[in-house]
């Protein structure tokens, strides 16, 4: 039988790179966040709602939604946040689903995997058969956030001071994946994880 597998981690923690290397290995991976981008857009199931509730401010000049200027509206403010939450989160469990059951129909014994940043924090790391969490060191976190997204060393401590603690989130996990050290060595233990799970699948 197949396995739904949940990756998860915190601010630049590495869980893309991990889930890159089980897209190469064979599973299917979803990225909750990169569904979360497409349902803003014009065309998507929660911009009209989006555009709405914060107004034209967040609107680029060619009406796409300025995601960093919609970050800023909600930053710092739970009720807002969950507003936000209220309109994107719904379609992409949606979209998560359907994508699910095609692989499943197509490869009952496959695994999928998906990547979403607060899976725990939502509770919905319950629905999945094994949890994979990516850690690094919260010093690295602000580095690579910093290099990645062109912020400041502030905003960067600033988006991480706001999340669950790794070292909390590791708690729930089934599988740790520590990418604060080489990158071959981040590759070993995801294919080492990998084939645990194909074990599991046999």
């Amino acid at each position: 039988m197949g396995l739904k597998v949940g990756l998860t981690g915190g601010l630049a923690s590495g869980k893309t790179y991990v889930s890159e290397e089980l897209e190469r290995l064979g599973c299917l991976v979803i990225h909750a966040d990169l569904l979360g981008h497409a349902v803003l857009l014009p065309d998507g199931e929660a911009y009209e709602a989006t555009v709405r509730e914060f107004g034209g401010g967040i609107l680029n000049g060619d009406g796409t939604i300025n995601r960093r200027l919609l970050a800023a509206e909600v930053f710092d403010k739970p009720g807002r946040l969950e507003r936000l939450n209220s309109f994107v989160h719904p379609p992409v469990r949606e979209q998560t689903q359907r994508d699910l059951a095609q692989f499943f129909a197509r490869d009952p014994g496959g695994i999928a995997v998906v990547e979403a940043a607060i899976l725990i924090e939502t509770g919905s790391w319950r629905t999945y058969d094994k949890l994979i969490v990516a850690v690094c060191t919260p010093e690295q976190q602000v580095e690579r956030a910093m290099k990645r997204d062109g912020v400041s060393k502030e905003e960067a401590m600033a988006r991480l001071a706001r999340q669950m603690p790794l070292a909390e989130k590791v708690r729930y996990a089934d599988y740790v994946i520590d990418t604060s050290g080489a990158k071959d060595h981040a590759v070993a233990q995801t294919r080492e994880i990998y084939g645990k799970l194909r074990n599991l699948t046999s």
